[in-house]
């Protein structure tokens, strides 16, 4: 299976299908993923309670893989992800990247950049201009 086929196999099972239970067969023992929290990595544990904290935002959830690059142990991915807002059915978009490497076809590094303004904008959970009014030095909240 190459690196990409694991990843595609994450999202799908762990963020579509919801099964939480399958997040260790994923990282290796201690591994954590950075760029997601701005407090520090995100472990097993973290994705029990994040995952159903954004997919409970969402309905139709699909991710589409852009662009990928591997090399012997490393995966860069650019990813597109469409979904329905839970509350009113607007689409909601993002985009993001991901680095990771791997050993005996499990995580051992992950780097994730995320939009996750936009998502959060498109969900209706934010202004939709929250770009704009933050740049022009509007306080939200």
């Amino acid at each position: 299976m190459s690196h990409l086929d694991i990843l595609k196999d994450w999202y799908h099972r762990i963020w579509i299908e919801q099964d939480l239970a399958a997040i260790d067969a994923y990282f290796a023992p201690h591994v954590g993923a950075d760029g997601l929290m701005p407090d520090g990595q995100v472990g097993p544990e973290d994705f029990r309670a994040l995952v159903p904290a954004l997919t409970a935002l969402v309905r139709d959830l699909e991710f589409i893989f852009d662009r990928s690059f591997e090399t012997e142990d490393w995966l860069w991915a650019q990813i597109s992800v469409k979904a329905l807002g839970a509350h009113d059915m607007r689409e909601v978009r993002t985009t993001g990247q991901v680095a990771m490497r791997f050993e005996g076809g499990k995580i051992v590094e992950a780097y994730n950049s995320f939009d996750f303004l936009t998502f959060f904008a498109s969900a209706g959970l934010l202004p939709e201009e929250a770009f704009l009014l933050l740049l022009s030095g509007e306080r939200l909240g």
